[in-house]
Protein backbone atom coordinates (compact mmCIF):
# COMPACT_ATOMS: atom_id res chain seq x y z
CA UNK A 1 0.00 0.00 0.00
CA UNK A 2 1.43 3.23 -1.11
CA UNK A 3 1.31 6.44 1.67
CA UNK A 4 -0.29 9.23 0.67
CA UNK A 5 -2.41 8.10 -1.94
CA UNK A 6 -6.46 7.53 -2.24
CA UNK A 7 -7.35 3.99 -2.25
CA UNK A 8 -11.05 3.20 -4.04
CA UNK A 9 -12.54 0.10 -2.97
CA UNK A 10 -15.42 -1.28 -4.66
CA UNK A 11 -16.81 -4.25 -2.49
CA UNK A 12 -16.79 -5.08 1.56
CA UNK A 13 -13.99 -7.32 1.40
CA UNK A 14 -11.88 -4.66 -0.77
CA UNK A 15 -12.85 -2.52 1.81
CA UNK A 16 -11.40 -4.49 4.53
CA UNK A 17 -8.33 -5.02 2.83
CA UNK A 18 -7.68 -1.17 3.04
CA UNK A 19 -8.61 -0.71 6.32
CA UNK A 20 -6.26 -3.57 7.71
CA UNK A 21 -4.07 -4.86 5.44
CA UNK A 22 -1.39 -2.77 7.17
CA UNK A 23 -2.26 -3.30 10.72
CA UNK A 24 0.92 -6.37 10.83
CA UNK A 25 3.16 -5.72 12.92
CA UNK A 26 6.18 -7.75 12.61
CA UNK A 27 7.85 -7.40 16.23
CA UNK A 28 5.12 -8.33 18.25
CA UNK A 29 3.78 -11.12 15.70
CA UNK A 30 0.13 -9.62 16.09
CA UNK A 31 -2.55 -7.86 14.09
CA UNK A 32 -2.05 -4.15 16.07
CA UNK A 33 -2.03 -0.75 14.04
CA UNK A 34 -0.15 1.89 13.90
CA UNK A 35 -3.15 4.59 12.48
CA UNK A 36 -6.13 5.63 13.55
CA UNK A 37 -9.09 6.77 11.24
CA UNK A 38 -11.24 9.37 10.65
CA UNK A 39 -14.52 9.11 8.74
CA UNK A 40 -16.56 11.42 6.46
CA UNK A 41 -19.80 11.56 4.13
CA UNK A 42 -17.85 13.75 1.61
CA UNK A 43 -14.70 12.48 0.29
CA UNK A 44 -14.09 16.23 -0.71
CA UNK A 45 -13.85 17.79 2.92
CA UNK A 46 -10.35 18.21 4.45
CA UNK A 47 -9.17 18.22 8.16
CA UNK A 48 -10.09 21.74 9.15
CA UNK A 49 -11.24 22.16 12.70
CA UNK A 50 -14.17 24.02 14.36
CA UNK A 51 -12.34 26.96 14.77
CA UNK A 52 -11.05 28.36 11.51
CA UNK A 53 -14.99 28.49 10.99
CA UNK A 54 -16.00 31.03 13.73
CA UNK A 55 -15.09 34.04 11.28
CA UNK A 56 -11.82 35.62 10.21
CA UNK A 57 -9.14 35.97 12.63
CA UNK A 58 -9.85 32.66 14.49
CA UNK A 59 -6.47 32.54 15.73
CA UNK A 60 -6.91 35.81 18.18
CA UNK A 61 -10.46 34.56 19.16
CA UNK A 62 -9.25 30.79 20.25
CA UNK A 63 -8.00 32.20 23.66
CA UNK A 64 -11.17 34.01 24.47
CA UNK A 65 -13.09 31.56 23.53
CA UNK A 66 -11.23 29.19 25.95
CA UNK A 67 -10.88 31.51 28.64
CA UNK A 68 -14.87 32.23 29.26
CA UNK A 69 -15.50 28.48 28.24
CA UNK A 70 -13.39 27.65 32.08
CA UNK A 71 -15.28 30.75 33.31
CA UNK A 72 -18.98 30.12 33.05
CA UNK A 73 -18.26 25.96 32.73
CA UNK A 74 -16.47 26.48 36.33
CA UNK A 75 -18.88 24.15 38.11
CA UNK A 76 -18.15 21.32 35.45
CA UNK A 77 -14.80 21.78 35.87
CA UNK A 78 -12.36 18.74 34.95
CA UNK A 79 -10.74 16.90 37.47
CA UNK A 80 -7.50 18.40 36.88
CA UNK A 81 -7.15 21.79 36.15
CA UNK A 82 -5.01 21.89 32.78
CA UNK A 83 -5.75 23.91 29.78
CA UNK A 84 -5.04 20.22 27.59
CA UNK A 85 -8.52 18.79 29.94
CA UNK A 86 -10.35 21.79 29.18
CA UNK A 87 -9.94 22.06 25.76
CA UNK A 88 -10.83 18.15 25.47
CA UNK A 89 -13.91 19.24 28.02
CA UNK A 90 -14.79 21.75 25.00
CA UNK A 91 -14.48 20.01 22.38
CA UNK A 92 -16.67 17.61 23.81
CA UNK A 93 -19.41 19.96 24.19
CA UNK A 94 -19.07 21.41 20.85
CA UNK A 95 -16.93 24.12 21.55
CA UNK A 96 -15.20 25.77 18.49
CA UNK A 97 -11.30 24.62 18.96
CA UNK A 98 -8.47 23.01 17.59
CA UNK A 99 -8.80 19.79 18.04
CA UNK A 100 -10.16 17.29 15.56
CA UNK A 101 -12.14 13.77 16.49
CA UNK A 102 -10.61 10.38 15.52
CA UNK A 103 -10.67 7.04 16.27
CA UNK A 104 -8.63 3.75 16.94
CA UNK A 105 -11.19 1.98 15.27
CA UNK A 106 -11.88 1.81 11.64
CA UNK A 107 -15.40 0.54 12.00
CA UNK A 108 -16.15 3.84 14.18
CA UNK A 109 -14.85 5.48 10.90
CA UNK A 110 -17.29 3.86 8.57
CA UNK A 111 -20.28 4.83 11.20
CA UNK A 112 -19.10 8.57 10.21
CA UNK A 113 -19.08 7.88 6.56
CA UNK A 114 -22.61 6.62 6.51
CA UNK A 115 -24.86 7.62 9.61
CA UNK A 116 -26.01 10.60 7.70
CA UNK A 117 -29.07 8.62 4.84
CA UNK A 118 -29.56 11.93 3.21
CA UNK A 119 -25.59 11.88 2.00
CA UNK A 120 -25.79 8.21 0.55
CA UNK A 121 -25.26 10.00 -2.93
CA UNK A 122 -22.09 10.80 -2.39
CA UNK A 123 -18.58 9.46 -1.96
CA UNK A 124 -17.40 9.45 1.38
CA UNK A 125 -13.66 8.27 2.60
CA UNK A 126 -11.49 7.41 5.91
CA UNK A 127 -8.67 8.67 6.56
CA UNK A 128 -5.97 6.92 7.91
CA UNK A 129 -2.89 8.40 9.84
CA UNK A 130 0.02 6.54 11.10
CA UNK A 131 0.43 8.49 14.64
CA UNK A 132 3.41 6.67 15.44
CA UNK A 133 5.79 7.54 12.82
CA UNK A 134 3.85 11.21 13.44
CA UNK A 135 5.66 11.82 16.19
CA UNK A 136 9.14 11.93 14.56
CA UNK A 137 8.37 15.29 13.58
CA UNK A 138 7.56 16.56 17.61
CA UNK A 139 10.45 18.72 18.76
CA UNK A 140 12.75 16.85 20.96
CA UNK A 141 11.14 17.96 24.23
CA UNK A 142 7.73 16.27 23.35
CA UNK A 143 9.33 13.69 22.13
CA UNK A 144 11.62 12.85 25.34
CA UNK A 145 8.77 13.41 27.16
CA UNK A 146 5.68 10.78 25.28
CA UNK A 147 8.71 8.06 25.71
CA UNK A 148 9.87 8.64 28.88
CA UNK A 149 6.00 7.48 29.23
CA UNK A 150 6.57 4.26 26.47
CA UNK A 151 3.72 5.79 24.45
CA UNK A 152 2.67 7.11 21.49
CA UNK A 153 -0.07 9.44 21.81
CA UNK A 154 -0.07 12.21 24.41
CA UNK A 155 -2.74 12.44 27.52
CA UNK A 156 -2.94 15.75 29.10
CA UNK A 157 -1.12 14.33 32.41
CA UNK A 158 2.24 13.52 30.21
CA UNK A 159 1.76 16.60 27.94
CA UNK A 160 1.10 19.27 30.80
CA UNK A 161 4.22 19.42 32.65
CA UNK A 162 6.28 19.66 29.34
CA UNK A 163 3.42 22.14 27.66
CA UNK A 164 1.32 23.76 29.99
CA UNK A 165 -0.12 26.08 27.96
CA UNK A 166 -1.51 26.41 23.67
CA UNK A 167 1.43 28.97 23.63
CA UNK A 168 4.14 27.21 24.73
CA UNK A 169 3.14 24.24 22.49
CA UNK A 170 3.66 26.82 19.63
CA UNK A 171 6.70 27.72 20.53
CA UNK A 172 8.92 24.69 20.51
CA UNK A 173 9.77 25.10 17.32
CA UNK A 174 8.95 26.78 13.89
CA UNK A 175 8.15 23.58 11.54
CA UNK A 176 4.45 23.13 12.25
CA UNK A 177 3.81 19.48 13.97
CA UNK A 178 0.98 17.42 15.26
CA UNK A 179 -0.02 15.42 18.29
CA UNK A 180 -2.34 12.83 19.27
CA UNK A 181 -4.47 13.49 22.86
CA UNK A 182 -6.26 10.78 24.31
CA UNK A 183 -8.99 12.59 26.23
CA UNK A 184 -10.35 12.09 29.93
CA UNK A 185 -13.29 9.93 29.90
CA UNK A 186 -15.55 12.72 30.12
CA UNK A 187 -18.53 10.15 29.74
CA UNK A 188 -19.64 7.02 27.72
CA UNK A 189 -19.60 7.98 24.42
CA UNK A 190 -15.58 9.13 24.49
CA UNK A 191 -15.04 5.42 25.95
CA UNK A 192 -17.50 3.67 22.95
CA UNK A 193 -15.70 6.01 20.17
CA UNK A 194 -12.43 4.65 21.44
CA UNK A 195 -11.57 8.39 21.35
CA UNK A 196 -8.66 10.20 20.92
CA UNK A 197 -7.87 14.04 18.96
CA UNK A 198 -5.36 15.35 16.98
CA UNK A 199 -4.04 18.98 17.62
CA UNK A 200 -2.04 20.90 15.07
CA UNK A 201 1.06 23.07 17.17
CA UNK A 202 -0.80 26.01 15.02
CA UNK A 203 -3.94 27.15 15.54
CA UNK A 204 -3.72 27.95 11.68
CA UNK A 205 -2.21 24.99 10.53
CA UNK A 206 -4.46 22.88 8.37
CA UNK A 207 -3.84 19.18 9.44
CA UNK A 208 -4.93 17.83 5.66
CA UNK A 209 -2.12 20.43 4.08
CA UNK A 210 0.25 19.32 6.50
CA UNK A 211 -0.05 15.64 5.88
CA UNK A 212 0.61 15.76 1.82
CA UNK A 213 3.61 17.50 2.93
CA UNK A 214 4.49 14.00 4.82
CA UNK A 215 2.67 11.36 2.51
CA UNK A 216 4.28 8.34 4.31
CA UNK A 217 1.88 9.33 7.56
CA UNK A 218 -1.30 8.49 5.30
CA UNK A 219 -3.84 7.05 3.01
CA UNK A 220 -7.19 7.62 1.99
CA UNK A 221 -9.52 5.09 1.30
CA UNK A 222 -12.82 6.26 -0.68
CA UNK A 223 -16.04 4.75 -0.44
CA UNK A 224 -18.62 5.04 -3.07
CA UNK A 225 -21.78 6.29 -3.03
CA UNK A 226 -23.11 2.43 -4.23
CA UNK A 227 -21.68 1.05 -1.43
CA UNK A 228 -22.56 2.88 1.67
CA UNK A 229 -25.78 1.13 2.07
CA UNK A 230 -24.02 -2.01 2.56
CA UNK A 231 -21.88 -0.89 4.55
CA UNK A 232 -24.49 0.42 6.80
CA UNK A 233 -26.42 -2.86 7.23
CA UNK A 234 -23.09 -4.57 7.97
CA UNK A 235 -21.70 -2.06 10.43
CA UNK A 236 -25.76 -2.30 12.03
CA UNK A 237 -25.23 -5.82 12.06
CA UNK A 238 -21.75 -5.65 13.98
CA UNK A 239 -23.17 -3.28 16.40
CA UNK A 240 -21.43 -0.30 15.33
CA UNK A 241 -24.32 2.20 15.62
CA UNK A 242 -25.71 5.16 17.46
CA UNK A 243 -27.32 3.46 20.19
CA UNK A 244 -23.84 1.53 21.25
CA UNK A 245 -21.31 5.07 20.03
CA UNK A 246 -23.60 7.89 21.83
CA UNK A 247 -24.80 5.94 25.25
CA UNK A 248 -28.58 7.02 26.43
CA UNK A 249 -32.15 7.88 24.64
CA UNK A 250 -31.17 10.67 21.89
CA UNK A 251 -28.30 7.98 20.65
CA UNK A 252 -31.22 5.49 21.00
CA UNK A 253 -33.40 7.72 19.09
CA UNK A 254 -30.90 8.50 16.72
CA UNK A 255 -30.55 4.28 15.54
CA UNK A 256 -34.37 4.03 15.79
CA UNK A 257 -35.12 6.83 13.09
CA UNK A 258 -32.45 5.50 10.65
CA UNK A 259 -32.78 1.76 11.13
CA UNK A 260 -36.46 2.15 10.34
CA UNK A 261 -36.15 4.31 7.19
CA UNK A 262 -36.01 2.45 3.89
CA UNK A 263 -33.86 2.97 1.11
CA UNK A 264 -34.65 5.61 -2.13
Amino acid sequence: MQAGTDIVVNSWLELQAALFDHSWDPLLGRFRSSYVYRGSWNKSYDLSTSITRVGPQFERLEPHILRNFRKYAHGTAPQDDTIWNWLALAQHHGLPTRLLDWSYSPYVALHFVTDLLDKYEEDGAVWCVDYVKSKQYLPPALLDAVNDEGASVFTPEILAPVSPTLKKLGSFQKEDFVLFLEPPSLDARIIQQYALFSMMSDVKSELSSWLRQHPELFFRVIIPAKLKWEIRDKLDQANITERVLFPGLAGLSQWLKRHYTHSK
